[in-house]
């Protein structure tokens, strides 16, 4: 086997090689180069950034994963400055999205967090709840802020159900849940997908007022928020920003970069061993061996820790559950009716709603001005989810649509639903397929200990990291905080 880009003993060149050329490998790819270490990327396929890609339909360079990122922090907006493209920062188109209840749609309100109201008596909060459901969620803030806080891990049901009452749960914060996360929030972990939300209900007093907080920037126990989102994106109604062109446009920007650094990108190369040695660690990908100093993993939880678990045993126990299979319908279409954007940004679908199978819509022309000024009037682009991973909720589960053509009838049905304005085959100009296998993390109850645990095996080894979304949460705003700060612990 060849020895390839270095080896551990070299001192004079420190080198590492990161495992996965998704968005975190490449982030910490790029933290490891600034600090002048020769790194090599490997990358099983040929394409980079992950679940932060493109595809094109009908002509046009859209997003085939994330299309937005939170403004919670400044994460986000601080590389985008830094790789130059911080004058592409947009936010949504103001009018917000929708929810779809099993009695109808309704607005979904605009000052929450997972779907949780800061004010119950909010007009869109109390229509989707009604009098009675405002009045059970207001109890929230007589009820003792123990209440929730006190175990070590709690469901975002069990939280959202005991201090604010189930009409909460399953009409706001199960379809953000089921669309958003993919999972059902009977298990899915509140520290992991709202950090620092429970700690906001002790110094708060109230969930109500934690979530208020944390819209407004303010972190527990008060004081200036480090990499607060600027007042630019603190937009009202929008916790979410996007870039012009797509947030696909960081990979090229952060390749580029990387490029200039020197790092070796090679795609295509699937790394199938990793040994420790003497000095450091060994990877082999197709009868190549890389040799470093220094190894980050930035694969999906799964096949992290099945790569390690032979260099590294005591991580076999800690290996995740494998996120949900998710499938994104992209339909072009020719549909004027679409201009008066009918449901906003688009609609999240409770899980007790009948004959709907998509578990969210994103009408992206009504969502991005810059999106809508490249179709033009008259032409949309809507995106359909599929694929919850979970019990669905309080309603029984249906068969998933799995073939193209399925999904591609599903969508034209749901969407019809959805927007209130028939969808044909006809009307479609182009549509696209797109298919992420468990590529996204799924928190269950109990994963912010184990995450921990993982964290602390990497520590005690000292040349070894793993990161990603299934580590650090979902989300670019996650990550990108997570994985350089991970990474800069292997440095000197």
């Amino acid at each position: 086997m060849e020895a390839a880009r270095g080896t551990a003993g070299d001192t004079a060149a420190p080198t590492a090689v990161v495992v996965g050329g998704g968005i975190s490998g490449l982030l910490a790819a790029r933290e490891l180069a600034r600090a002048g270490v020769r790194t090599t990327v490997l990358e099983a396929s040929g394409a980079w950034g992950g679940c932060v890609g493109s595809h094109v339909v009908a002509g046009l360079t859209l997003d085939s994963g994330a299309e937005s990122f939170a403004t919670r922090s400044s994460a986000v907006a601080d590389l985008a400055a830094e790789l130059e493209l911080a004058g592409k920062i947009v936010a949504p188109r103001p009018g917000g999205a929708w929810v779809q209840l099993p009695d109808g749609p309704r607005e979904l309100p605009r000052t929450g967090v997972l779907g949780i109201p800061a004010n119950p008596w909010d007009p869109e909060v109390r229509r989707s709840l009604g009098l009675l459901g405002s009045l059970r969620a207001s109890l929230d803030k007589l009820l003792p802020a123990s209440l929730g806080t006190r175990d070590e891990a709690v469901s975002v049901s069990a939280l959202v159900r005991a201090r604010m009452g189930r009409r909460v749960l399953d009409r706001l914060v199960a379809p953000v849940v089921g669309g958003v996360h993919s999972a059902d929030p009977d298990v899915l972990d509140i520290d992991m997908v709202a950090p620092g939300l429970r700690a906001g209900i002790r110094d708060h007093g109230s969930l109500a007022a934690a979530v208020g907080a944390q819209r407004r920037g303010a972190p527990a126990g008060g004081g200036p928020v480090p990499g607060a989102p600027s007042p630019a994106l603190q937009k009202a109604g929008s916790a979410v920003a996007g870039l012009r062109g797509g947030m696909h446009t960081l990979i090229p920007a952060l390749l580029a970069e990387l490029r200039r650094q020197g790092v070796t990108l090679l795609g295509g190369t699937r790394a199938d061993t990793v040994e420790r040695t003497a000095g450091g660690w060994r990877v082999t990908a197709g009868g190549t061996a890389y040799d470093a100093g220094l190894l980050v993993v930035a694969v999906e939880g799964p096949a992290a820790i099945e790569l390690l678990s032979g260099a590294l045993p005591e991580l076999a126990g800690h290996r995740p559950e494998p996120g949900p299979d998710v499938s994104l319908v992209t339909l072009v279409v020719d549909l004027p009716q679409l201009d008066a954007r009918p449901r906003g940004t688009g609609v999240l679908v409770a899980p007790q709603s009948p004959g709907i199978q998509a578990k969210a819509l994103t009408h992206a022309t009504a969502k991005w001005e810059w999106l809508a000024e490249q179709t033009g009037p008259g032409t949309h682009v809507v995106r359909l989810s599929y694929g919850r991973g979970d019990t669905r909720h309080g309603a029984a589960v249906r068969p998933e649509p799995r073939t193209d053509t399925e999904l591609f009838e599903a969508a034209l049905k749901d969407a019809s639903a959805l927007l209130s304005v028939p969808v044909t085959a006809g009307d479609v100009v182009d549509w696209d397929v797109v298919r992420w296998g468990g590529a996204l993390p799924f928190a269950s109850l109990g994963h912010k200990r184990r995450v921990a645990e993982v964290r602390s095996i990497c520590a005690a080894d000292g040349t070894l990291a793993i990161v990603g979304g299934w580590l650090s949460g979902n989300g670019l705003a996650a990550i990108v905080a997570d994985t350089p700060h991970q990474v800069r612990t292997l440095l000197p």
